[in-house]
């Protein structure tokens, strides 16, 4: 039986081999530890000595592992790997909030304001879902959820009201030419129209701006994809105000009609009455709601 070695080598003379062994070279081996050449040759060389085995063939310029280094360094990288892993285990994890969100609602109103949010919650990680499809609170870990309708949302469901619906008219102001406060087209008309866009609902609330010639259409299937068309003059979107508010304040984007179309349908922040993570979910739904009162 070896009784050659009774304690486990140093914890830098093994690093000092480990580091060694993936760059095959003392001086860069160094020049990652922070140390002198010399220093690391010292370690691997008292390592060495210590298991009475040699684990390098030291060459005039070239540095390689003997058979015996090669057995040696596949169970000292996974030692170091358990430590690492062991030790990140005690540090506290981070909270994380999954929130459920329709793919325009995210890049529209939320992506603008994380950096408002990080500022406020850094210690609550935010993770976006951004899908048209409805997100369920237990089955896909969902924490929270902005739900466009009317309540209820169902049963064991709290539902705060984030802002109600309130469709404009919009497209660039070069396409658009101003008489008075109301505004008309410079060029055939081209309603751009998305699965939350009824121009049809439009009209017939205000008969007066129906066009009296049949207007082109372009379709999407996302309100975001509408708004980009609008941005680049191909037409007149219908949206919702609060998606558009920054290119209306920035004069990207102007508006046809004063009129406002409004609904008693609206956007909701809704979670279960009782969350998984009820101070960190409370902290989003909290931000998000004082994030509209402060117009931000």
């Amino acid at each position: 039986m070896n009784t050659r070695i009774h304690r486990t080598p140093s914890l830098n003379a093994l690093r000092a081999f480990e580091v060694a062994s993936r760059h095959l070279s003392f001086r860069r081996a160094a020049e990652e530890l922070g140390v002198t050449q010399s220093a690391v040759a010292q370690q691997v060389r008292a390592l060495e000595a210590e298991i009475g085995v040699k684990l390098f063939e030291r060459r005039p310029r070239a540095l390689s592992l003997t058979q015996n280094g090669q057995r040696y360094i596949g169970t000292v990288r996974r030692a170091f790997d358990m430590l690492a892993d062991a030790t990140q285990s005690l540090a506290p994890e981070k909270l994380g909030v999954t929130v459920s969100v329709t793919p325009t609602f995210a890049t529209k109103w939320l992506m603008p304001r994380l950096a408002d949010y990080t500022r406020a919650h850094a210690d609550v990680e935010l993770r976006v879902l951004a899908t048209e499809r409805l997100s369920h609170f237990h089955t896909e870990a969902v924490d929270l959820a902005v739900r466009y309708g009317r309540p209820p949302f169902g049963p064991g469901i709290q539902a705060d009201l984030l802002f109600p619906e309130c469709l404009v008219a919009v497209g660039t102001p070069r396409l658009l030419q101003y008489s008075g406060r109301e505004a008309s087209m410079q060029m055939p008309l081209v309603l751009l129209h998305d699965s939350q866009s009824p121009w049809s609902h439009y009209f017939e609330q205000f008969p007066n701006h129906e066009p009296a010639a049949p207007a082109h259409a372009i379709w999407f299937n996302q309100t975001t994809l509408a708004i980009d068309a609008a941005l680049l003059g191909q037409g007149l979107a219908l949206v919702q105000k609060e998606f558009v508010s920054p290119c209306l304040a920035d004069g990207r984007l102007a508006q046809l009609f004063q009129e406002e179309m409004h609904t008693d349908a609206g956007y909701y922040v809704v979670c279960p009455r009782k969350p998984r993570k009820p101070e960190a979910v409370e902290a989003v739904r909290r931000w998000m709601l004082r994030s509209v009162l402060a117009g931000t």
